[in-house]
């Protein structure tokens, strides 16, 4: 019979989904992850700062980073522990982060430190409810195991609290810093990598992904595409929100990229939706400042470094280069997180906003010209 070591603070609360202590989680899988992402921006492209953390409770591991791209620079603060017990603690060296109001208002906090000149206190609040996504689930071409079941939630909102890079301090304000987050939970690749078996030496395949939250002054858009060679649609998200709506849907999102001769990197896109009954709808994208966010934070480039990757008790780095070390060492497989300025078009006539523009094209893509793993436009 087990003993209360398998408790925690949060089995008293009523969030169990399964008849297991929270500490168990409702599935086996290795690859269970529990997540927060954020970033946060001034209006106008200044800089652009990430944070993540993530609970690996199969693993027993828990990681977090903060990453900017500034001035040129790409620096990443990223630490490591093992979970523990209490998946309420969401501390992990010198990154934290608080939930002030479910939904509404959530704190991150990086303190300074001797091995790293990013600090911040940062308060995120909502502009609009939370958009829930389709359920996501992928399986191995080659096995038919499933490698990604999850859940994602996306909102747009505004920061308040003070940031501090290098000698600069930003005196982060509502009415200039906004930003995006996300809330994702369920199966995919983390931790060590596992033996490649069956697909040694065979070829990855394809994996197109666009991912765009954009806030304009009254309602927000959510858009997510994942395609396969072909271009087929394996997945899609389309939605605007309103400040005090529900997400309604914005049909099916035809885009078009374009890319910087010879690589992978977008230099603008378009996007057309069908629109709700208001009618269509064609959102421009400017890209303004690229945050190369595989490089450093554990989101799979860094052998050292991954997602749920074990670093011992407690592990504190930082990394840093030039924004064109990031860009080389990210290549053409890594996801990158743009800053951009969106122009919107349609029903209530031209407005501008700002968001993230986040995409990934490894392999083949017929629709973009890409016959290899690492052909460029």
């Amino acid at each position: 019979m087990e003993g209360a070591g398998v408790l925690s603070p949060l089995d008293d609360y009523p969030a169990h989904q399964v008849a297991e202590p929270i500490r168990y989680v409702g599935t086996s899988d290795r690859n269970f992850y529990d997540r927060y992402y954020f970033n946060c921006f001034p209006v106008g492209g200044q800089l652009m700062l990430a944070f993540g953390l993530g609970q690996y409770p199969n693993l027993g591991v828990t990681d977090a980073f903060a990453a900017v791209a500034v001035a040129g620079r790409h620096k990443v603060v990223r630490a490591s522990r093992e979970l523990g017990d209490d998946r309420m603690n969401l501390a992990i060296g010198p990154l934290r982060l608080e939930i002030i109001e479910g939904m509404r208002r959530l704190r991150i906090v990086c303190d300074p430190g001797d091995d790293h000149d990013i600090s911040f206190d940062l308060t995120w609040t909502a502009s609009v409810g939370p958009a829930l996504e389709p359920r996501q689930v992928s399986r191995d071409q080659y096995t038919g195991r499933t490698i990604v079941d999850s859940v994602r939630l996306g909102q747009t909102g505004t920061w308040a609290g003070a940031l501090r890079i290098g000698d600069a301090d930003f005196e982060v304000t509502p009415d200039r810093w906004q930003g995006f987050r996300d809330r994702s939970w369920g199966v995919r690749p983390v931790g060590e990598s596992e033996p490649k078996g069956i697909r040694t030496g065979r070829p990855f395949g394809t994996f197109y992904w666009v991912y765009a939250p954009m806030r304009f002054d009254d309602f927000s858009v959510f858009v997510a595409i994942e395609e396969d060679r072909a271009g087929n649609r394996k997945r899609e998200h389309a939605v605007r929100v309103d400040p005090d709506g529900e997400p309604v849907s914005l049909g099916r999102v035809e885009q078009k990229l374009e890319f910087v001769p010879g690589g992978r990197q977008v230099s603008g896109a378009v996007l057309r939706f069908g629109g709700d009954d208001r009618g269509p709808v064609t959102v421009r994208v400017e890209p303004v400042l690229p945050l190369h966010i595989a490089v450093g934070t554990g989101y799979g480039l860094d052998a050292d470094w991954k997602h749920g990757s074990y670093q011992g008790p407690l592990t504190v780095q930082s990394v840093e280069m030039s924004a064109d070390d990031a860009r080389e060492r990210g290549g053409r497989y890594g996801v990158v997180e743009a800053l951009s300025r969106y122009y919107y078009e349609g029903p209530g006539g031209p407005v501008t906003g700002w968001g993230m523009f986040e995409y990934s094209i490894i392999g083949p893509h017929d629709p973009s010209g890409f016959t290899g793993m690492t052909d460029g436009a």
